[in-house]
């Protein structure tokens, strides 16, 4: 049996992926608006950890930007952020206190 080759994008989201559904974060899609982001107001709108990745690549084959970021709460993954934009994004807001990142990536990939 051939072993699957990812494409870039799925090679890129696959840690992301990997995190998300292992450690059952939810995922929270945040968008630039202008000089700030704006994030989804409702929990309803929270990505289950097996859409987090899917989302994601639909995203950025569409041509968006994407920095993603894995926190953990008492070493415990627990959210994973989705900072989406076209061109010229705010700087990323740190993370709130009690908050740790895990990990992060950035694509397109510099």
């Amino acid at each position: 049996m051939m072993a699957k080759i990812l494409t870039p994008i799925e090679a890129f989201l696959a840690t992301l992926s990997r995190l998300a559904v292992k450690h059952d974060c939810d995922g929270q899609v945040i968008w630039a608006d202008g000089p700030d982001w704006r994030a989804q107001d409702d929990e309803a709108e929270m990505l289950d950890p097996d859409e987090i990745a899917f989302y994601a690549e639909g995203m950025l084959i569409e041509g968006l930007h994407l920095h993603w970021q894995i926190f953990a709460e008492n070493d415990t993954p627990v959210l994973a952020r989705l900072f989406f934009w076209h061109k010229d994004p705010p700087p990323i807001p740190a993370p709130e206190p009690g908050l740790a990142l895990v990990a992060e990536g950035h694509w397109p990939q510099h």
